[in-house]
């Protein structure tokens, strides 16, 4: 106790100076970098394909491998940031991602870049849960407090919104690997910055730190998706290096699921999901961005290869998405007290399905007034539904675990994201590839080249030339176009999945006027962002999920 009064006494410290705005500054910048690394290659996808020439699984892997790793490690990171300082986890973050960009945007090889964004998304685990840590501790006032993350959650919107943008005006100026380059002076900048501003703090450190099982999640969540990744391109269920991953993954979570119940002192407190609340928000986050996700990075290959649209009129075409979310998260608080969290999940779901069947009657020629429509209604449909589960879990979780489900749902958004990115590039692998593979005049080893992905396909045909190179590139913009309607078709299905689940929500939303105070000094949690229960539950599960 003696400790965390100490840390709490220096935090108050911190706090009254004047330069806890400034703080703010730099965990905002800190932030905007993670955010923008997050959706600043997608547009970049063709780029990196013309130039790397990837196999399909490892385009997939080069998008995916930032969220999956870094969802691995949240947990670890975030309680070790508790034991021996979240500032200290923080500065080496930003460190690891500074020199991963490096890496990355001077890559060589798909596989260097697929090692490089794998780095990435370790700095990254290492920044996302101590930037709120440490906002804590510089703002005591809670009304400070709720303004510093208003702030917090606007910039990580505005990184979102501005990541496809700025990765597009990137790519068609420079080059691919521009698109990392631009990390590495901001980084240089913030690490002296962040070394002489930022507070240290640290928690209360209850129990030991589970090592073991936080490794243990790790792993089983990156080897379960690596036999999704080798069954969506196509090998056998049986085939030895897809079953043995499926079978290792799926041991490792049920042995971490075991471990934790069976433990005083859990990374993650399992009682929680015997909550049918609980359990039931957890799932709906997880459907909407396994849904979408994916989809997300299809659309980007739409936008460009068979409409033909520069990297930053895709960016500028994507906008529309972010900034409807950003209106759903602004509105949201009022929604969910008007209609409470089973209708507004439920709706979220159903208005979200219906941009997607929308954005089937797109086919090789531009409709840009569609696009836009179906793009709006699917951003608000989006936002609305993550902020109505978000409110929902963190309002069920009991107050000593609000931390533990904080980090709950913040590995379930971006597992979701990340097997969304394997499920739907998956689907859409296996129903390109036919289209592509018995065309005349085409010889079987173009034709299994040009299944691997459109601007394969699109390259190949201009080597062919003459009528076999037209035919094969009209065959694989064909086949693209059916691949994209049947991922589409897809993706609905799973979002009314998720409205069916939605209806085990609360009809009525209580809504006391202020959330119980937590303890000074209590800052314990494996997640800084357990911060949230101390503003109205609905503003913190809005505002924090507009930015993603």
């Amino acid at each position: 106790m003696a400790g965390t009064t100490t840390d709490a006494a220096r935090a108050r410290a911190t706090a009254g100076g004047a330069n806890r705005w400034v703080v703010l500054v730099v965990l905002c910048v800190s932030l905007l970098l993670v955010a923008l690394d997050a959706t600043v290659l997608h547009v970049a996808v063709p780029s990196v394909t013309e130039d790397l020439r990837p196999s399909a699984t490892a385009l997939l892997w080069i998008v995916d491998a930032y969220p999956l790793v870094c969802a691995a490690l949240l947990i670890l990171f975030g309680t070790l940031g508790d034991r021996v300082g979240r500032r200290r986890v923080l500065l080496l973050g930003y460190g690891i991602f500074g020199a991963a960009s490096a890496v990355a945007a001077l890559a060589g090889s798909a596989e260097l870049l697929i090692v490089a964004r794998a780095l990435l998304g370790v700095g990254g685990a290492m920044i996302m849960p101590a930037t709120l840590s440490i906002l804590r501790a510089v703002f005591p006032d809670r009304r400070e407090r709720a303004t510093a993350i208003g702030v917090w959650t606007a910039t990580a919107a505005i990184g979102a919104a501005t990541g496809p943008v700025l990765g597009g005006f990137l790519v068609q100026h420079f080059w691919w690997g521009s698109v990392f380059l631009i990390n590495i002076p901001l980084m240089a900048l913030i690490l002296p910055l962040g070394r002489k501003l930022l507070p240290e703090s640290k928690g209360s450190a209850d129990g030991p730190w589970d090592v073991l099982g936080a490794l243990m999640a790790a792993a089983g969540v990156l080897t379960l998706v690596l036999g999704v990744k080798r069954l969506g391109a196509g090998h056998g269920v049986m085939d030895v290096w897809t079953l043995a991953p499926l079978c290792v993954g799926t041991a490792l979570i049920v042995l971490f699921v075991r471990r934790q119940k069976r433990r005083t002192h859990p990374l993650v407190d399992m009682r929680m999901f015997s909550r049918p609340t609980f359990s039931t928000s957890v799932g709906c986050i997880v459907l909407a961005m396994l849904a979408l996700v994916g989809l997300e990075l299809i659309a980007v290959q739409y936008l460009q290869l068979v409409l033909g649209l520069s990297p930053l009129e895709t960016g500028l075409r994507l906008l529309p998405l972010t900034f409807a979310a950003m209106a759903a998260g602004a509105t949201g608080s009022h929604t969910l007290r008007r209609f409470g969290p089973r209708t507004m999940v439920a709706c979220g779901f159903a208005l979200t399905a219906g941009a997607v069947l929308l954005l089937v009657m797109m086919g090789q020629h531009d409709r840009p007034a569609l696009l836009t429509c179906a793009f709006i209604v699917l951003g608000f449909g989006l936002q609305t539904t993550l902020f109505g589960a978000y409110e929902s879990m963190l309002s069920e979780a009991p107050a000593d675990c609000a931390g533990g489900a904080a980090a709950i749902g913040e590995t379930s958004y971006q597992l979701g994201a990340g097997m969304g990115i394997a499920l739907l590039g998956s689907v859409m692998n296996a129903a390109y590839a036919p289209g592509v593979a018995d065309v005349p005049g085409v010889p079987d080893t173009a034709s299994t080249g040009a299944a691997n992905s459109l601007g394969e396909a699109y390259d190949i045909a201009a080597r062919l030339g003459g009528p076999a190179g037209d035919a094969l590139r009209s065959a694989a913009q064909h086949s693209f176009v059916h691949g994209l309607h049947v991922t589409l078709l897809v993706s609905a299905g799973l979002l009314v999945l998720g409205a069916v689940a939605a209806l085990r929500l609360p009809r009525a939303m209580e809504c006391p006027a202020q959330h119980a105070e937590l303890p000074a000094q209590r800052t314990d949690a494996p997640l800084a962002m357990a911060d949230r229960p101390m503003v109205p539950a609905a503003e913190a599960a809005g505002s924090g999920r507009a930015g993603h």
